[in-house]
Protein backbone atom coordinates (compact mmCIF):
# COMPACT_ATOMS: atom_id res chain seq x y z
CA UNK A 1 0.00 0.00 0.00
CA UNK A 2 1.06 3.48 -0.66
CA UNK A 3 0.77 6.28 1.65
CA UNK A 4 -0.25 9.04 -0.11
CA UNK A 5 -0.88 12.96 1.53
CA UNK A 6 -4.54 14.09 2.39
CA UNK A 7 -5.90 15.76 -0.35
CA UNK A 8 -4.33 13.97 -3.56
CA UNK A 9 -7.12 13.37 -6.18
CA UNK A 10 -6.53 10.16 -8.98
CA UNK A 11 -7.95 11.24 -12.47
CA UNK A 12 -8.39 8.25 -15.08
CA UNK A 13 -7.35 9.10 -18.96
CA UNK A 14 -10.85 7.97 -20.57
CA UNK A 15 -9.57 6.82 -23.67
CA UNK A 16 -6.65 4.00 -24.19
CA UNK A 17 -3.10 5.08 -24.51
CA UNK A 18 0.25 3.21 -25.45
CA UNK A 19 2.04 1.58 -22.83
CA UNK A 20 5.73 2.76 -24.89
CA UNK A 21 5.32 6.04 -23.09
CA UNK A 22 7.64 7.32 -21.00
CA UNK A 23 7.19 10.07 -18.18
CA UNK A 24 7.63 12.95 -20.99
CA UNK A 25 5.01 11.89 -23.22
CA UNK A 26 2.37 10.75 -20.30
CA UNK A 27 3.33 13.44 -18.63
CA UNK A 28 2.36 15.65 -22.37
CA UNK A 29 -0.45 13.74 -22.04
CA UNK A 30 -1.84 15.13 -18.96
CA UNK A 31 -1.16 18.90 -19.76
CA UNK A 32 -2.83 18.84 -22.87
CA UNK A 33 -5.14 15.98 -23.05
CA UNK A 34 -6.21 16.61 -18.93
CA UNK A 35 -5.63 19.92 -19.13
CA UNK A 36 -3.65 19.52 -15.47
CA UNK A 37 -0.55 19.99 -13.84
CA UNK A 38 1.72 16.75 -13.93
CA UNK A 39 3.55 18.23 -10.85
CA UNK A 40 0.42 19.08 -8.63
CA UNK A 41 0.71 15.75 -6.53
CA UNK A 42 -1.59 14.39 -7.76
CA UNK A 43 -2.15 10.73 -9.07
CA UNK A 44 -2.83 9.88 -13.52
CA UNK A 45 -3.64 6.86 -14.35
CA UNK A 46 -3.98 5.42 -17.92
CA UNK A 47 -4.90 1.95 -19.55
CA UNK A 48 -3.50 0.23 -22.73
CA UNK A 49 -4.95 -0.35 -26.14
CA UNK A 50 -5.97 -4.00 -24.59
CA UNK A 51 -7.37 -2.70 -21.48
CA UNK A 52 -5.19 -5.16 -19.69
CA UNK A 53 -2.78 -2.80 -18.10
CA UNK A 54 -2.41 0.43 -16.35
CA UNK A 55 0.46 3.12 -15.90
CA UNK A 56 0.74 5.48 -13.63
CA UNK A 57 2.12 8.90 -13.38
CA UNK A 58 2.97 10.83 -9.84
CA UNK A 59 5.38 13.49 -9.44
CA UNK A 60 5.22 15.32 -6.33
CA UNK A 61 8.18 17.39 -6.78
CA UNK A 62 7.39 20.77 -4.62
CA UNK A 63 4.37 18.43 -2.88
CA UNK A 64 4.65 18.79 1.20
CA UNK A 65 4.83 15.23 2.11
Amino acid sequence: MIGLPPGVRVHLAAGPVGMRKGFDGLSVLVQEELRRDPFSGHIFLFRGKRGDRIKALYLSIGVET
